[in-house]
């Protein structure tokens, strides 16, 4: 059975996106319960030279709207990179997964030959369809996701694989 570029992305963004608030829900809980400042694990980091819990999030929701608007030819949406509550992060993921849910797999057929292009901080990059997928959208959203993860795991909150994985 063949896998569609539509299949092998969005339902992934989506499911992984839903694991990700499910894991900030719990987060707020555990600092609620605690009584610790939430800012304390929106700004958290693992280390000093890495993005904060709060870019993290961002640069993953960014990540999943980003390389599906592009696999499937249409305009990334602008999203302003201002959370810094639990709510405000929430809301940016639900919106996100509002977007993806928009998206149709007829839109991404042909795209993995498709030229994407894309800039980044430093320069432009171009590759094609399957592998701007496999091997800078994929790994670096769940990059993203996993960190996000280890920071609150790292924090203290009770977090397990399955919290990751979701439930099946």
């Amino acid at each position: 059975m063949k896998i569609s570029m539509y299949q092998a992305s969005v339902p992934v963004f989506i499911r992984l996106l839903n694991n990700l608030a499910a894991i900030l829900d719990k987060a707020a809980a555990y600092a609620e319960a605690k009584k610790i400042d939430p800012k304390v694990l929106i700004n958290g980091r693992l280390y000093p030279d890495m993005f904060p819990l709060a870019r993290q999030i961002q640069i993953a929701t960014d990540s999943a709207r980003g390389g599906a608007a592009r696999l499937a030819g249409v305009e990334v949406p602008s999203h302003e990179d201002n959370e810094t509550t639990f709510p405000e992060l929430l809301a940016r993921i639900r919106k996100n997964i509002a977007y993806l849910e928009t998206l149709k797999p007829e839109q991404f057929e042909g795209s993995e030959d498709r030229t994407v292009t894309w800039q980044t901080r430093s320069s432009t990059k171009t590759m094609q369809g399957m592998p701007y997928l496999q091997f800078h959208v994929l790994p670096n959203f769940y990059f993203h996701i996993v960190t996000a993860y280890n920071i609150l795991r790292h924090n203290g909150v009770e977090l397990g694989k399955m919290d990751f994985l979701g439930k099946s």
